[in-house]
C-alpha cells in the first residue's frame, strides 16, 4: 500500500544553495550500479503487479513480486516498519517499545516500528538485507527502502542519526549486490545523501507540498515523483514535467479494473 506522508520540509530549505554543488557529486558506488533512466515513464505497482501500461520504462513492485520483463525494476521493501501480518516474523526485542513496554505503532498503517538503535540496527539490517538479496536474485536493479522517516513517529526514541546509520547498512549491502538504492521521502535528510550512500530519490507528494525542487537540489534529475491528487500532479508536472519521472496513482495503489484505480501522467 501507499506510504505517502506530508513532510515538514523545514530543514530542507536551509542552506540548500550552498550544499547543491557538493551533493550533486555522484556516490562512490555509482560506477557499480545502474540508475533508473531520468524523465522516464513510470508506474508504481506496490499494491499489486500488473502488465505495465504501454511506454512505461520503470516500475516499482513489492519485494514479493517478480520484476516486469524488459523494464528497469525497483524493489520495494518496508525497511523501517513491519508490514501488516508479518509481526511474528520478527524477534520481539527488535520491535520498538516505549517506556511502558508498549509497541510503538505507525497508526496510519497499523505497522509497528523497528528498533534500529545501537546494536539492534545490525540485526534488523541482516533481515532486510536478506530481502535485498532476494530482490537481486529476481533481477531487480534498485531498492526502495520505505519509512526512512519512522523516527518522526517513534515518540522521540529514534534519532535521525540512528536512521542514517541503519540506512547506510542497507545501502552498503545493496551496492555489494550492484543494486542502486533510493532515498524514499524524508527530504529533511537529503543533505546526507552522499554519506549514507543513496543514489536517487523516490518522492511522494513533493508536488503537493512544493518540495520537488529540494529533492532536485540534492539528487539532480534522478528523482521519481508519485502524486496522489490532481493538484499535486499538476504542480509537479508544471515545474518538473520535462525533467523528472512523474506519475499520479490512487492512495491504495490498486490494480487496473478495481474500484478507485487511478494512473495519470504529465
Amino acid at each position: 500500500m501507499s506510504r505517502f506522508r506530508r513532510l515538514t520540509g523545514a530543514a530542507a530549505a536551509v542552506a540548500v544553495a550552498a550544499a547543491t554543488a557538493l551533493t550533486l557529486m555522484p556516490t562512490a558506488a555509482d560506477a557499480a550500479v545502474t540508475l533508473p533512466p531520468t524523465h522516464a515513464k513510470f508506474d508504481y505497482q506496490i499494491g499489486g503487479a500488473y502488465t505495465p501500461p504501454a511506454g512505461v520504462q520503470v516500475v516499482t513492485r513489492d519485494r514479493t513480486a517478480s520484476p516486469a520483463a524488459g523494464l528497469y525494476n525497483i524493489c520495494y521493501v518496508n525497511a523501517f516498519q513491519v508490514q501488516p501480518g508479518e509481526q511474528s516474523q520478527w524477534d520481539s526485542d527488535l520491535l520498538l517499545r516505549d517506556s511502558a513496554g508498549r509497541l510503538v505503532i505507525d497508526e496510519d498503517w497499523g505497522e509497528p516500528l523497528l528498533d534500529i538503535r545501537g546494536a539492534k540496527a545490525a540485526r534488523v539490517a541482516a533481515k532486510v538485507n536478506g530481502w535485498i538479496d532476494g530482490c537481486a536474485t529476481k533481477g531487480y536493479k534498485a531498492i526502495e527502502p520505505d519509512n526512512y522517516d519512522s523516527y518522526e513517529r517513534s515518540k522521540n526514541l529514534i534519532t535521525t542519526a540512528q536512521a542514517r546509520t541503519y540506512l547506510k547498512l542497507l545501502a552498503d549491502h545493496a551496492h555489494v549486490k550492484n543494486l542502486a538504492i533510493a532515498q524514499k521521502n524524508t527530504v529533511d535528510l537529503a543533505q546526507y545523501r552522499t554519506s549514507v550512500g543513496l543514489d536517487f530519490a523516490v518522492a511522494e507528494e513533493c508536488g503537493q507540498y512544493s518540495e520537488c525542487g529540494s529533492y532536485v537540489d540534492y539528487f539532480g534529475n534522478n528523482v521519481i515523483v508519485i502524486e496522489y491528487t490532481n493538484t499535486g500532479r499538476t504542480r509537479a508536472c508544471s515545474g518538473f514535467g520535462s525533467t523528472l519521472s512523474i506519475v499520479q496513482r490512487d492512495v491504495d495503489v490498486s490494480t487496473p479494473g478495481t474500484s478507485g484505480y487511478v494512473r495519470k501522467t504529465c
